[in-house]
């Protein structure tokens, strides 16, 4: 009887002990690489931090701005998140700009929040990486309805040669979908650096891409 108990415990022994050890194994790791607290609370972070930026429009009026989404009634009050906040970095002397069924041809750098691995914001996606110039930029040609609400907002109220650095809460953006695989979580507010070089009505020809500078002297 006791050799019998003594191999059903060896067989316990060594069969649950690597499944324990393992396991503490890659909590231990998970904890190490921070990756579990990366986005931790991400929803709430992000409605904090949106929400902050109320004081910057306050402290600085002139150079911020909050702009309703374009699809709803410009004269009523909304939820907070029914707006996109705008710094305004550069602002040309133009007077015309696009309408939702233009083409744009844009410079911009899309990143979210800060975290702990990116304390500037993780970069997923623009027409430059590193740090943003508007003289160096390259350029994409896109089709404004095509875009998130809030990019389609802050492009309808641009003129050439503008440069903005845009706020756009999820709601505006991608919402509750999981992009984490192109680098945005659910519920993530997008922050984009923004210049609209150019744009064309429907069945118009746009110019061939110049720098912003070159376009300004013509």
């Amino acid at each position: 009887m006791n050799e019998i108990i003594q191999k059903f415990l060896k067989t316990l022994l060594f069969t649950i002990l690597p499944l324990v050890v393992g396991g503490m194994v890659a909590v231990s790791c998970s904890e190490e690489s921070g990756s579990e607290d990366e986005y931790a609370n991400w929803q709430e972070r992000n409605e904090v931090f949106f929400a902050s930026l109320a004081d910057s429009l306050s402290k600085d009026p002139v150079a911020w701005r909050r702009i309703k989404n374009f699809t709803l009634d410009p004269q009523t009050e909304d939820s907070s998140t029914d707006y996109i906040y705008v710094k305004v970095i550069n602002s040309s002397e133009e007077t015309e700009r696009p309408t939702y069924t233009d083409s744009v041809r844009c410079g911009y750098q899309g990143r979210i929040i800060p975290t702990t691995s990116f304390p500037k914001g993780y970069v997923f996606d623009g027409t430059v990486y590193g740090t943003y110039s508007i003289q160096t930029n390259a350029t994409s040609r896109m089709k404004l309805s095509n875009l998130i609400l809030g990019m389609q907002t802050a492009l309808q109220h641009m003129h050439r040669g503008d440069y903005w650095r845009v706020y756009i809460p999820s709601t505006l953006g991608y919402g509750s979908q999981d992009m984490t695989s192109s680098g945005i979580p659910p519920y993530s507010t997008l922050i984009f650096d923004l210049t609209l070089v150019d744009f064309s009505h429907p069945g118009a020809a746009m110019p061939a891409w110049r720098s912003r500078e070159a376009h300004m002297q013509d």
